[in-house]
């Protein structure tokens, strides 16, 4: 039998349960769903620390030997074991020919980032004319947004979602001061509606009908950070598009995490960092891309000898001879130390396909939503027992591999507890503990452990009775 064929991850697990004549909470069921997991060998290519190496961990509750239980992909992915041999042959050139290494080698210094742009469109679904490698995400978001806002007494408005990440928020923000409107009528928030937690398709697209004569650009996130809400990115970029509106989007907790088609579905652009789920390092090299409908009429408002065509720009005649689309807003050379580990992640990538990866990740994370319900909802709970709430939209197809779990006790006493056994993942105020299980490296027996090591945590913090 084939699990990962199954209409819905509840099929999925009561079929191998049933297969196996077991309960479908025994932890046979996860040894099975590994053991038929065709990406089970792409762990190996991740560097995964032991329980005794994160600082948290309390050796006296568990094996410190042990993996640990590393389910904070969302936040900052593993080390690709072969970060460190690149980065040791770029120190072994830079030690050995000095400033040679610009123009020789497998990645010459001058143009390295070129060499892997094809690997990362591939994850974002774009063409590889369409992507470029530079910065970081904040920055590129800044660019894009200085040649896509071009605000007008009628239409000034930037729709975002309310509670986006701090910075996308500071950004819109600031380019609509910079431009010298208010941002309290400028910047357009979408909250839920009244005690709901994630926002509804069909309330933003109605929003963009009602609204959109006034709005310049929709700049949404492409997966919400704090509730793991997966935007329906090609409805909000048609409907975006019939009220004559720009459509971008940060994709920050998407890319390496959904299937993303941004050329496909016609997104004008979108901007992401690279080390949460595509694994590059702490403040890795980001990415930004361009659709190739707009290479030849939207221009940088800001430009540097990066952008200028790779065939002259040596020739320092200082006539700018601009790349056309999303290479001609480059503005420095690319770090070369930031090439080296992302190129290493998107090697990996390069071993399978978003597609394949997504058809893991909505068991795996099924998996995961399935064994919390069991133990922890609120209707399988007593009144005295701690019980889950998961925020995250339940359909698969909206959400990413996070869940966002509120628990009904507070929560940092038991974040705390996990910690200490073993478990990396992170809590955000107030309430809430986000749990990603990466489909590269996290497994069906990780998602059993975690349910356990949650078991105890609560019993340790005195909540369970």
């Amino acid at each position: 039998m084939d699990p990962f064929s199954a209409p819905t991850p509840k099929d999925a697990i009561e079929q191998v349960a049933k297969f196996l004549n077991c309960k479908s909470t025994s932890y046979e069921v996860a040894k099975f769903l590994d053991e038929h997991d065709d990406l089970r060998h792409l762990r190996e290519e991740f560097v995964i620390p032991k329980v005794s190496q994160l600082p948290p961990s309390d050796l006296a509750l568990v094996d410190g030997s042990q993996e640990c239980l590393y389910f904070v992909g969302n936040s900052l992915g593993l080390q690709p074991k072969l970060a460190r041999k690149y980065l040791e042959e770029e120190l072994d050139k830079w030690e050995q020919m000095g400033v040679h290494g610009h123009m020789v080698g497998s990645r010459p210094w001058a143009w390295a980032e070129n060499n892997i742009e094809k690997l990362m469109a591939n994850v974002v679904g774009a063409k590889e004319e369409e992507v470029a490698l530079m910065n970081g995400l904040t920055v590129n978001l800044h660019l894009l947004l200085l040649s896509f806002y071009k605000p007008t007494a009628e239409r000034h408005r930037i729709l975002l979602e309310d509670k986006a990440f701090p910075s996308d928020h500071y950004a819109v923000e600031s380019q609509i001061s910079l431009r010298g409107f208010d941002p309290e009528k400028s910047m357009l928030l979408m909250s839920p509606r009244e005690g709901e937690v994630t926002l509804r398709t069909e309330d933003i697209l109605r929003t963009i009908e009602e609204e959109g004569d006034s709005i310049a650009v929709i700049m949404f996130s492409g997966l919400q950070y704090y509730t793991g809400q997966l935007f329906d990115m090609a409805a909000i970029t048609k409907v975006g598009h019939a009220k004559g509106c720009y459509v971008g989007f940060d994709c920050a907790h998407a890319v390496g995490n959904a299937e993303l088609r941004l050329h496909d579905w016609d997104v004008d652009f979108a901007c992401w960092c690279s080390y949460k789920y595509v694994n590059s390092g702490a403040g890795g090299l980001a990415g930004a891309y361009i659709h190739e409908k707009h290479a030849h009429t939207i221009k940088p408002a800001l430009t540097g000898w990066w952008g200028h065509k790779l065939k002259t720009r040596f020739q320092m005649s200082n006539q700018m001879d601009l790349q056309p689309g999303i290479a001609g807003f480059r503005l420095s050379n690319q770090p070369i130390l930031l090439v080296c580990p992302l190129q290493a992640s998107l090697e990996v990538f390069n071993m399978t396909s978003m597609k394949a990866l997504r058809r893991k990740s909505l068991l795996l994370t099924g998996y995961l939503e399935y064994l919390i319900q069991h133990y922890y909802s609120k209707e399988e709970s007593s009144p005295q027992k701690a019980y889950v709430d998961i925020l995250t939209p339940s359909n698969p197809q909206e959400r990413g591999c996070q869940l966002s779990l509120s628990f009904s006790v507070p929560v940092r006493t038991i974040f705390q507890e996990m910690e200490k056994r073993g478990v990396a993942c992170d809590m955000r105020e107030p309430n809430v503990i986000r749990v990603a299980p990466a489909p590269l490296y996290n497994s069906f027996s990780d998602v059993h452990r975690l349910i356990d090591t949650l078991g105890k945590a609560l019993q340790a913090s005195n909540v369970c009775q």
